[in-house]
């Protein structure tokens, strides 16, 4: 049967998408503007949105799994409610979630409270569900690297409790893996709830340490300022979408993300191999860069 991706063309999407095909999965994906997707051969394409009612009835013909990720958006809420409902008309029972790690503990958070949401939804509903909670994206700092690279300071605000930042293509991995096994399960397969997170629990401190070494210069860190953050952010972005991460900053100094006990094993057994860590991620982006190093 088929597995229809939604947020195909995002920094996740577009990898899950790549290893479902490598895994011999039938796919489809569901984007604004097919001439963007730059999908792999053989993975069909329908145009619409999630809140686009005919265009999911349509990309959910003959579709047994769903993959659901879906921004942070004002109606973040009803996209997830109404691609939920359609999925249960349209005879989908099994789903992959992507959520946010402690979405049930940081329900001040906006987003996070929406995907707390949605998880009491999916299982309130009976679907064969695997809901994945990544800590903070690595792959967020392409939006500050020209910070970090020409000014020398990691201005993220993200405090001294630590959060096990996680690789795009680990979350990807892991995704395709669960959408693989529930597609292919002879039954319903009960709810699991997976906490995604990177091999190493880091401080803003931690993090500019890094940036130091791999550098050659020194780099510091901007300091616990969740108000400066959503100043700067609002700068670039709707205010509201900034107040909200000043929110989850505050989150990130009060409390942190940190793992539960056996998580980082977990997620090298399932994947085989060691997750990408911080630390290759900085050089990877330098090299890719052409930055020359002190």
């Amino acid at each position: 049967m088929t597995i229809l991706v939604t947020g195909a063309t995002g920094r996740v999407g577009r990898h899950v998408v790549d290893q479902l095909v490598k895994r011999g999965a039938e796919v489809r994906v569901l984007t604004r503007d097919p001439a963007k997707a730059n999908v792999p051969s053989g993975v069909a394409v329908v145009k619409g949105d999630l809140l686009d009612i005919d265009a999911m009835r349509a990309a959910f013909a003959d579709v047994r799994t769903l993959f659901l990720l879906n921004a942070v958006t004002g109606d973040e809420f009803t996209q997830a409610l109404i691609t939920l409902n359609l999925a249960r008309e349209a005879g989908v029972d099994r789903v992959v979630y992507l959520s946010v790690i402690h979405a049930d503990r940081f329900v001040n958070v906006p987003h996070f409270a929406v995907k707390s949401g949605a998880e009491r939804m999916i299982e309130a509903m009976g679907f064969s569900a695997t809901i994945l909670r990544p800590s903070y994206f690595i792959d967020n700092e392409h939006m500050i690297k020209d910070v970090i690279l020409n000014h020398g300071v990691y201005p993220m605000p993200i405090g001294s409790k630590g959060i096990a930042m996680v690789d795009a293509r680990d979350i990807a991995e892991v995704a395709a893996i669960e959408l693989i096994r529930r597609d292919r399960a002879s039954a319903k397969l009960p709810v699991e709830i997976i906490n995604l997170v990177g091999p190493d629990t880091l401080t803003g401190t931690d993090v500019a340490a890094i940036w130091s070494d791999v550098l050659g210069r020194p780099v510091v860190y901007g300091g616990d300022d969740p108000s400066g953050f959503e100043q700067n952010m609002a700068t670039f972005m709707p205010k509201w979408t900034a107040y909200e991460m000043r929110l989850m900053a505050e989150r990130y100094v009060s409390d942190g993300m940190i793992p539960e006990a056996g998580d980082v094993e977990r997620l090298i057994v399932m994947l085989g191999r060691p997750l990408h860590s911080y630390h290759t991620f900085a050089s990877e982006l330098v090299a890719g860069q052409g930055v020359a190093e002190a």
